[in-house]
């Protein structure tokens, strides 16, 4: 078993009713994370919510933590994280928050203390960029989004951004927004 990794942890004013992080089992690989919510919040179908956790972290250099969802929470009731897994850089200091997507049919209620994601510390690989002017082939050459073990061919119906149509004037269709 890898050594333990330090990681310190600060309590944000008003959470101190709520657990740290912590893993429900031994063998579990991520640390559940508890609604810091002052008052019960209705998540209704479609809607998506930024949860506060009560909590800030410091991460060794070399170290991320990645917010990813819990499986209960997906399959009995659609609640599921729209950036899963999240990354929390090891320089960044503020409050550990999850942004939570109902994706079911039904309202969800955010009680306090309630466990919404799960926490896992991860190493980060620090890339050197090596520009050249060709990559060398392999047998799976440039097949992707499906197409693991299969001939290299576009499933039906796939479009890349650069294949769709923009709408006359240059913008997105009315009432709808780029986010960038």
């Amino acid at each position: 078993m890898p050594a333990p990794v330090r990681v310190r942890i600060a309590r944000r004013p008003g959470a101190e009713d709520l657990p740290l992080p912590s893993r429900a089992t031994p063998g579990a690989a991520g640390y559940d994370l508890h609604a810091a919510v002052e008052s019960d919040a209705w998540l209704a179908p479609g809607d998506r919510v930024l949860v506060p956790t009560g909590f800030s972290i410091a991460l060794p250099d070399g170290y991320e933590a990645q917010v990813r969802p819990r499986s209960g929470l997906a399959l009995a009731h659609g609640i599921v994280l729209p950036n899963a897994p999240g990354t929390i850089d090891s320089d960044y200091r503020g409050e550990v928050k999850v942004i939570l997507w109902n994706a079911g049919e039904k309202a969800f209620a955010i009680r306090r203390g309630d466990r919404i994601a799960q926490l896992v510390i991860a190493p980060v690989a620090r890339a050197e960029w090596e520009l050249v002017p060709a990559l060398e082939a392999s047998d799976r050459g440039a097949g992707g989004f499906g197409h693991t073990g299969k001939a290299a061919q576009r499933a039906g119906g796939e479009r890349t951004a650069d294949e769709r149509a923009e709408p006359s004037g240059g913008g997105p269709p009315p009432g709808e927004t780029t986010g960038m």
